[in-house]
């Protein structure tokens, strides 16, 4: 629902039910269980009988079996409730950005608002418990985390526009790895985006290729180079330090404050026609980063792992 809804500027709460794309018929029960639905109507509507996309069957199948491996992380193995309350909810949010990031180029804002609000009440949370990751750098570790985490994004944005004069990273990837940065706390929304460069070359590579083959790479290229305008440094500054503010989450709340800080509207809908042709290069980092967070909250050991052997490899392991 919010894959479709939002980036559309639809209500999530009206029509209070999910409904058929093409005939906009409210579906009832018999349409709503998750995954039996589309596989027992064989993919289509049960009114219109129009094929309904697989994406839908994708992301209950991603999204159940990432619930279901936190499930077994924080309260099978472990005994962690808080930690898989929010890390449920992380991955809900997560799975969205990637879905529309890959079709429609933005992160809506009110998913990277959703994840900084539950990273403040994880944090808050393990303040209360006493636990010893509460705290990072002698302030709070959901704030340490979202600031190294949008720091770190926006530091790669304005190396790219001040040596290539080029947009390196969206706006909404800066504020994305806020606010995961904010549940994952600074050492893993690190390795996170170390993670996300090497899955993002991996997307990257396949994206291309698979574009090579429906489209020429000349004329899509070249239509997507004529219209771009990098950002000016003294813009991407003055929302870099809105960010680190979450001026953008206040202003969600209040539009205008939105509107005079950022100069645009927080609600404003942008539709993309589904034949504008796309550049070859042009790749979302979004689906990344979210898959590197993903990647940390599944295999934390892992990747613990590694860091522990390179401070050994350099004689730094009794430091950390």
């Amino acid at each position: 629902m919010v894959i479709y809804r939002m980036p559309l500027g639809l209500s999530l709460g009206q029509p209070k039910h999910s409904f058929c794309p093409n005939c906009k018929h409210q579906l009832t029960t018999l349409d709503l269980f998750p995954i039996f639905s589309w596989v027992f109507l064989k993919g289509k509507c049960r009114h219109c009988k129009v094929p309904v996309p697989a994406r839908y069957l994708g992301v209950e199948l991603l999204t159940g079996a990432l619930f279901g491996a936190f499930w077994y992380q924080h309260l099978s193995a472990g005994s962690d409730p808080i930690a898989f309350v929010a890390y449920a909810c992380v991955a809900a949010a997560l799975v969205a950005a990637i879905y529309i990031d890959m079709r429609w180029y933005i992160i809506p804002d009110q998913i990277n608002a959703f994840l900084l609000l539950v990273g403040i009440a994880f944090g808050t949370a393990r303040i209360i418990q006493g636990h010893p990751t509460a705290f990072t750098w002698g302030i709070p570790s959901w704030l340490a985390g979202a600031w190294f985490g949008a720091a770190l994004i926006w530091g790669i944005a304005f190396l790219g526009l001040a040596l290539f004069k080029k947009d390196a990273m969206g706006h909404g990837d800066i504020k994305l790895v806020r606010g995961y940065g904010a549940v994952l706390f600074p050492l893993a929304t690190g390795l996170s985006v170390m993670a996300a460069v090497f899955l993002g070359a991996l997307m990257g590579i396949g994206t291309i290729l698979a574009r090579r083959k429906v489209a020429e790479p000349e004329t899509a290229d070249q239509e997507g180079e004529d219209d771009y305008q990098p950002e000016s440094l003294g813009s991407l500054v003055k929302c870099g330090i809105g960010y680190m503010l979450a001026f953008d989450v206040i202003g969600l709340f209040f539009p205008k404050f939105y509107q005079s800080y950022f100069g645009e509207d927080p609600y404003a809908v942008e539709v993309v026609e589904e034949d504008e042709p796309v550049p070859l290069t042009m790749i979302p980092f979004g689906p990344s980063l979210a898959a590197g967070a993903l990647s940390l909250m599944l295999f934390p050991g892992f990747f613990t792992g590694l860091v522990d052997s390179y401070l050994r490899s350099v004689g730094l392991a009794g430091d950390r």
